[in-house]
């Protein structure tokens, strides 16, 4: 299955979004009611009550016509998906318009609808559509800096990766560096560390060491970091466009890739994956980025109400970490895919063959960070609280 397929055209039981005996419904609401309105009608339950949709449509066409301002804003992802991959967009959706007093009207383009991944970034760069969701990864072709958090273990487990993206240190090394090159980074979305996922067929057992990846056939994203992580793991890394990894994995031409045990769901990955290996190098993180441009000619209520809108979605993403990866583990084990939590002599193990502490990693840090002296900051910024609080994986 392709990961962009339409969107809410998936079943209830893998994705949270409606069934195949609500499709047609679902249609009849875009065709009566509008795209929006059936959107939210489908996350919310009330595709069959004629009398919600219809306040759901007026609602939605009041807030448009009283705006000052209409955003497009584009997603990856499904809008069910947040049931077990908290991107909180509908959430998102809600908070601008509300912190801006109305002002903002948001139109949303879920489920890769404008595209996914590197387009979206793009798309946003050149100001073709003003707010998107993409990865820290997807990033970093745009933004490099961005690119050292996928530096294996300095800021893997979640609370690292807050502590990390909310420090001061971290927004003077790397933001102005991103807003030099078009862009305004609005919020983080934390999810859950990076994975070994191998195919089926390929092992007995779940990846425990690095041992056991040598000479395989690993896919990698656009991250430059990640391909040497799985080089000196001993893997051969295999760039693969996210739109084909499914395909890849089914046919042999990757063996392995490394999403979070949520995006692996989410994306469909069930019935193609033996087991997940939990090892806990690198943050598989998401990132709300606006065109900087835009932003910068918006009023300064405006610009103050998407800030706050901002943070809070940040804040409401942390809190559903717990309960989405839950879910996320319980249908993968549903569906027969082991996932494995590799012991502290094995975690070691990777550590110690890939870790940042390697000399091989002190080139990229003097290019990403400045200096190995300011890297050394920023790994003591994932030590202090922010003030915000996620729960790590387990």
């Amino acid at each position: 299955m392709s990961p962009f397929k339409t969107p809410f055209f998936q079943d209830l039981d893998t994705t949270g979004e409606p069934s195949r005996p609500e499709r047609r419904q679902f249609m009849g609401a875009v065709a009566r009611y509008g795209f929006s309105a059936a959107v939210i009608g489908a996350v919310g339950g009330t595709l069959f009550s004629e009398q919600a949709m219809a306040q759901t449509s007026q609602e939605e066409s009041e807030r448009a016509a009283a705006a000052e301002v209409t955003l497009t804003m584009a997603t990856g992802y499904t809008l069910g998906a947040s049931r077990a991959y908290p991107i909180m967009q509908l959430n998102f959706k809600e908070n601008l318009q509300n912190f801006t007093g109305g002002r903002l009207y948001v139109k949303l383009a879920p489920g890769g609808q404008l595209g996914a991944g590197g387009d979206l970034v793009s798309k946003v760069q050149n100001g073709t559509i003003a707010i998107a969701q993409h990865s820290i990864s997807n990033l970093s072709p745009f933004a490099p800096e961005v690119d050292l958090i996928n530096i294996p273990y300095w800021c893997g487990d979640n609370q690292r990766l807050v502590n990390l993206v909310t420090s001061k240190r971290w927004r003077e090394v790397v933001h102005h560096k991103v807003e030099e090159r078009g862009f305004k980074v609005l919020n983080y979305i934390c999810i859950d560390p990076r994975t070994v996922a191998v195919r089926n067929g390929l092992r007995d057992g779940p990846v425990k060491t690095p041992e056991d990846i040598k000479g395989i056939k690993f896919r990698v994203p656009s991250s430059e970091i990640l391909q040497k992580v799985y080089r000196l793991a001993g893997a051969n890394p295999t760039p693969v466009a996210w739109g084909e990894t499914t395909s890849a994995i089914q046919q042999g031409v990757a063996d392995a890739l490394d999403p979070s045990v949520q995006a692996l769901l989410v994306f469909g990955f069930t019935d193609v994956l033996a087991s997940i290996s939990t090892i806990q190098s690198v943050p598989d993180a998401q990132v709300y980025t606006c065109n900087k441009k835009w932003f910068d000619a918006q009023s300064a209520a405006i610009q103050e109400g998407i800030l706050q809108a901002a943070d809070v979605t940040f804040r409401e993403n942390l809190a559903k970490v717990p309960a989405a990866r839950a879910y996320a583990y319980h249908q993968m084990r549903q569906a027969g895919v082991e996932i494995y939590s590799p012991t502290d002599d094995e975690l070691a193990q990777w550590k110690a063959i890939c870790g940042h502490q390697l000399p091989a990693w002190e080139d990229t840090k003097r290019e990403l960070a400045g200096s190995l002296e300011v890297f050394d900051e920023l790994l003591a910024a994932t030590e202090v609280s922010n003030g915000y609080f996620v729960d790590n994986n387990s």
